[in-house]
C-alpha cells in the first residue's frame, strides 16, 4: 500500500516512537517501521498479515484489511512460494487450500511419513500440509495443525470438510508453547513459519519437546545469507513476508543443536529473494 513504509525510511527509524515521524501517522500493523520492533509487535504484525489471507481467499483480496492485498501470493512470487512447489500433490484437495499456501517448500514430500504416525504442523495456515499428512499416515495416524490465526484455522476446517479427511485435528496456539504433551509426536513439519517467530530458540525446544525419542524434524523454510542488509533485517513488510526474521545456516545448526536435536542437514533448494534462500531442513531428537 502507498502509505506503508518504504524499505530507505525504515532504516531512519531507531525507536517505535519515532514511526510517525518517519512513517507517517498512518503507518500502522504491519506498515511502517520494523526497528525497534518487540515481540508483540512482530507476533501481531505476522497474525494480521496472515488474517488478511485467509480473508482474501475466502471473500477475495477486497476484503482484507490493511496490506491485505499483498498477503496472498503474487504473480511474481508465485515461482518460488506458494502451492507451485507442491506439484499434482495438491490435486485432490479444495482450492482454497492451495490458494492459502504461502510457503517455501513442500515439507511432506521430504518428511517421509508412514502408516500409523502422529505429525505436527507449525503454523498450519489453510491446512494443506495437514491435509497432505494426513493422508500419508493414514486412518491408523493422526495430524495436528496448530496456529494462532482464527481466520485460517476456520479455513483450515472447512477445507477439511471438502477433502473428507477426519483423521487430522487443529489447535489454536503459539508455536512457541505448543499445546500437546511432552513425547507426543513422531514427526514435526513446518512451511515457511518458524522464520516468522521472535523467539526461534524457544520454538525448536519445543520442538524436541512435544517429539517422541527418535522422532523427527522435516521443515520448509526461509535461510538467510551472512551479510543480508540491515535495511532488510529492519523491515517488518520483509519479515512478515518470510525474509527479515530468517536465520542463517550456521544460526540454524547452533540452535537445532542446543534444542538437544542430531543429525542436522540443510540443504537450500531455491532462491526466495536477493539475501536468502529456501532450504530443507532435517533433524532428529536422540
Amino acid at each position: 500500500m502507498s502509505d506503508c513504509c518504504s524499505t530507505d525510511a525504515q532504516a531512519t527509524c531507531c525507536e517505535p516512537t519515532e514511526k510517525a515521524t518517519c512513517c507517517g501517522d498512518s503507518a500502522s500493523g504491519s506498515c511502517g517501521c520494523a526497528a525497534g520492533h518487540d515481540d508483540t509487535e512482530i507476533r501481531e504484525a505476522v497474525r494480521s498479515r496472515y488474517a488478511a489471507a485467509a480473508i482474501a481467499v475466502t471473500d477475495g483480496p477486497d476484503a482484507a484489511a490493511c496490506c491485505g492485498e499483498a498477503a496472498v501470493i503474487t504473480d511474481e512470487q508465485a515461482e518460488v512460494f506458494g502451492a507451485a512447489l507442491y506439484g499434482s500433490d495438491t490435486d485432490t484437495l479444495p482450492d482454497a487450500a492451495t490458494m492459502a499456501s504461502l510457503g517455501c517448500g513442500n515439507p511432506t514430500a521430504v518428511a517421509e511419513l508412514h502408516e500409523g504416525e502422529t505429525v505436527l504442523d507449525l503454523g498450519s495456515g489453510g491446512g494443506i500440509d495437514v491435509l497432505l499428512s494426513a493422508r500419508r499416515v493414514g486412518a491408523t495416524g493422526k495430524a495436528y495443525g496448530l496456529d494462532m490465526t482464527d481466520e485460517m484455522l476456520d479455513l483450515a476446517r472447512r477445507n477439511q470438510e471438502q477433502a473428507g479427511v477426519e483423521n487430522v485435528e487443529w489447535l489454536r496456539g503459539e508455536i512457541e508453547a505448543i499445546p500437546l504433551p511432552a513425547s507426543s509426536v513422531d514427526v514435526v513439519i513446518s512451511n515457511c513459519v518458524i522464520n516468522l517467530s521472535a523467539d526461534k530458540a524457544q520454538v525448536l525446544r519445543e520442538v524436541a519437546r512435544v517429539l517422541r525419542p527418535g522422532g523427527r524434524v522435516a521443515v520448509s523454510d526461509v535461510v538467510a545469507d551472512a551479510d543480508m542488509d540491515d535495511a532488510t533485517r529492519a523491515d517488518m513488510q520483509q519479515y512478515t513476508g518470510c525474509i527479515a526474521g530468517a536465520l542463517t545456516v550456521d544460526d540454524h545448526r547452533t540452535l537445532l543443536g542446543a534444542a538437544g536435536l542430531t543429525d542436522i542437514e540443510i540443504q537450500e533448494t531455491h532462491r526466495v529473494h536477493e539475501f536468502a534462500a529456501s532450504a530443507i531442513i532435517r533433524a532428529r531428537r536422540p
